[in-house]
């Protein structure tokens, strides 16, 4: 299929395509360019907008369902703090009608995380939006690991008496983890190159944390103070972690720190009210702020807290407050595509990429959504 006359926000090299076509054939992108197609079923799409297909780097979309309390929300394994081992994955149902209404919205793809209440909650994975069976819709798992600092896991162990009820304790009990992970890791090897060893007794929880150790996935810390944000950056150099800051809301008073230290941010979500202490210095200039001093950086919804079909609003209220909006647009394309690791496939649009892509009558951010496919397949909307 060719789409023509187009807009196209390539988020690539390419730059914006005044006035271009796309070809795309079994999923994937063969030709994209200015001017005229060739040959092909071609549709004349009036000078409407393409841009790539939307991505959120943290939700909890399908593993937290919608309209169903306890019985439907999987979210936290918190009858202990330290679980590596869990996959979201594991707690997704594709059939949560979240998912098309993301869809409809022209998110494409989302990583989906356990909560916030463990210390160490889970593995991560990212999903297109759309399929019946979640191994079907997999872009990548686990494509991180998440980790939580702060209220979250005090608030919810506080209550039962147990580790960790200060900050003290949360960062006492990863560092301990990622220590006996690597000890595992390093008797594995040493086992592995010499007959005489016997391999260590199989411990879930190492060998969930063995490709983070390895340098094979990221960290996603959940922080939102300052304080919370440093204490992360330190764990990640002690053990020699790539990191992913998310939720980062204090970031906008280190941004200048933030620069130097070359992390990425997923920020948000900023439209939502300030539930907790550690959310009061929340505001829609942090994105302008940390962008503007160098700062990878994606916008996330942190779905259910904020619908994730208003993902395109958070970035467009971000523009509002400052964001200049190409940085916007990239903070839900090609910025969350390499936070991701996914960046050769989905995020922006060239050939040989996925055909994710978003048809849209207007602004990219504040626009109307007129069309959706995902892997060259029209799942939302309609093609006049």
């Amino acid at each position: 299929m060719i789409l023509k006359n187009l807009r196209i926000m390539t988020m690539d090299k390419a730059g914006i395509i005044g006035r271009g076509f796309v070809e795309f054939e079994n999923g994937k992108i063969i030709a994209l360019g200015e001017g005229e197609p060739s040959g092909g079923e071609q549709i004349d799409c009036g000078g409407l907008t393409l841009a790539p297909g939307f991505i959120d780097a943290h939700t909890h979309l399908g593993i937290a369902e919608d309209s169903i309390d306890f019985e439907g929300d999987d979210t936290n394994e918190d009858s202990e703090p330290i679980t590596p081992q869990m996959r979201a994955l594991d707690g997704i149902n594709p059939f949560d009608r979240c998912f098309s209404e993301a869809r409809a919205a022209g998110v494409t793809a989302a990583a989906v995380a356990p909560g916030s209440a463990n210390p160490i909650g889970g593995q991560i994975c990212v999903l297109k939006t759309v399929g019946k069976r979640v191994d079907s819709m997999i872009l990548r798992e686990p494509a991180a690991i998440k980790f939580a600092l702060g209220e979250n896991p005090k608030s919810t162990y506080h209550s039962k008496n147990l580790a960790p009820v200060t900050r003290m304790a949360t960062a006492a009990l990863i560092r301990e983890t990622l220590y006996k992970a690597r000890r595992y890791a390093e008797d594995l090897e040493a086992a592995a190159g010499d007959d005489e060893l016997d391999p260590p007794e199989y411990d879930i929880k190492s060998e969930s944390l063995l490709p983070l150790l390895r340098r094979e996935i990221p960290a996603h810390f959940h922080a939102h103070r300052a304080d919370d944000i440093f204490t992360a950056v330190r764990i990640a150099k002690e053990f020699d972690l790539d990191l992913v800051l998310i939720h980062c809301t204090e970031g906008h008073l280190i941004a200048d720190e933030l620069s130097e230290l070359r992390v990425p941010a997923v920020v948000g979500p900023n439209l939502c009210d300030r539930c907790k202490p550690e959310l009061r210095e929340q505001t829609f200039e942090n994105p302008r702020i940390l962008s503007e001093a160098g700062v990878e950086l994606a916008l996330t919804t942190d779905h259910p807290v904020t619908p994730l079909q208003y993902l395109p609003l958070c970035a467009e209220m971000a523009v509002r407050n400052g964001l200049d909006e190409y940085e916007a647009l990239r903070a839900l394309t090609i910025n969350p595509a390499r936070i991701l690791g996914l960046s050769e496939r989905i995020g922006s649009l060239r050939p040989g990429k996925d055909a994710d892509m978003v048809l849209i009558d207007g602004s990219p951010l504040s626009g109307r959504v007129r069309a959706v496919f995902i892997d060259g397949r029209l799942v939302s909307g309609e093609l006049r």
